[in-house]
């Protein structure tokens, strides 16, 4: 993958799969420390016994619609290519955390992307399930927590494409704002769309 967006995408939704009803997502950029944390964490079932053994293993999969888990995998690999590390908490019952740290200069890594399409991908796929994501740029950061979202638009569902679209746009807007427009953090709406070619 080209973003680590879509491996959060990803990550996210397995914690869905596993019945999550919150899925809270951070994202540190210490630059300064040269060093990029990104950690995806929901309430869910937790894995299996059998994919705890081996958590990054692609063929050992809870997932019924394929037979290859390759989220952890990917993630675990691309970690390690740029001098970081993944880990894995889980609990049965009580949910799942994914943390994964990169060397946030290293020329192997590749940019965030774009956050906003990704959080607004799962807020519109997902309306049963409450996203808390946190991004923060050294002393700076963003918050989004869909609860409060819910209570200030009572009477417009979260799915309501021109609110998405709406929503889209604002956290672009805090984003490149927060990352002074770095390119490395974000990309262009017309980019996202590439990302998988």
């Amino acid at each position: 993958m080209r973003e680590l967006s879509l491996h959060i995408l990803d990550i996210a939704e397995n914690g869905i799969t596993a019945g999550a009803d919150c899925i809270q997502i951070l994202i540190n950029e210490a630059r300064s420390e040269d060093l990029l944390t990104i950690a995806i964490e929901d309430n869910g079932r937790g894995m299996p016994a059998e994919k705890l053994q081996k958590p990054t293993d692609p063929f050992i999969t809870s997932r019924t619609t394929r037979r290859v888990g390759l989220g952890l995998s990917l993630l675990a690999a691309a970690a390690d290519r740029c001098e970081g590390n993944l880990e894995i908490k889980t609990e049965p019952g009580r949910g799942t955390r994914v943390e994964a740290t990169f060397r946030y200069n290293h020329i192997d890594r590749a940019p965030v992307g774009d956050m906003a399409a990704t959080i607004t991908t799962l807020i519109m796929g997902n309306p049963q399930v409450d996203f808390v994501y946190s991004h923060i740029v050294d002393t700076e950061d963003f918050v989004l927590d869909t609860r409060d979202l819910k209570e200030g638009t009572q009477d417009q569902s979260l799915t309501d494409p021109v609110l998405i679209f709406h929503l889209t746009q604002s956290i672009r807007n805090s984003l490149n704002e927060l990352t002074g427009g770095n390119d490395n953090s974000q990309v262009t709406e017309e980019n996202h769309g590439k990302a998988d070619d």
